[in-house]
């Protein structure tokens, strides 16, 4: 007998993409500029589209409940799609807890599918990036990219970071895959 629960289907469907989404593979690169800045860049090729990810990407009251070490993202202003956002991320390194906030800028740009940040003040002297959606045209995929360049304050070098900033970065992109997935738009 063929059962029609649509639940049923649905919870396949994530049970089948949780499954794919523990197997990918996400390409990375890192440069290393002068001062001690580094600019990190991961992209993910998706099954999700662009709606859900970006309903993810924007809720951002919401991301601190999404994304690891990230624990607050709070909206401080909106003016059409300029937004000001504050954020504090933690996690543990070397057996301490190391916190950081950044007060940043961002634009959101639908047609074009990327949100822009540039840093506005913070515990680094230079944290700007973006997220990017793209639709790949070989197939229904979409591509989700983050791009980071971050440069710690005097007495933190980003050197010693180097590797959980590129952990994170992996880990944040399959969190918000995960999310969207959940929404199932």
């Amino acid at each position: 007998m063929v059962s029609s629960n649509k639940n049923e289907h649905s919870g396949d469907r994530l049970a089948s993409h949780r499954r794919v989404i523990e197997n990918r593979t996400i390409e990375q690169t890192m440069e290393v500029l002068p001062g001690g800045a580094r600019r990190l860049a991961a992209q993910l090729r998706t099954p999700l589209g662009f709606d859900a990810l970006w309903t993810v990407l924007t809720n951002y009251n919401q991301l601190s409940e999404l994304i690891p070490n990230l624990r607050t993202s709070q909206v401080l202003s909106r003016v059409e799609n300029e937004v000001y956002l504050k954020q504090v991320g933690s996690q543990e390194f070397l057996g301490l807890n190391f916190s950081a906030e950044v007060w940043i800028k961002l634009l959101e740009d639908k047609n074009n599918g990327s949100l822009t940040f540039n840093l506005v003040k913070g515990d680094f002297r230079r944290f700007d990036g973006s997220w990017k959606i793209a639709p790949l045209l070989s197939d229904l995929n979409s591509s989700l990219t983050y791009e980071l360049t971050v440069q710690g304050c005097f007495g933190m070098p980003v050197s010693l970071i180097e590797k959980h900033l590129r952990k994170n970065l992996t880990t944040n992109l399959l969190a918000v895959e995960k999310a969207a997935a959940q929404i199932g738009l």
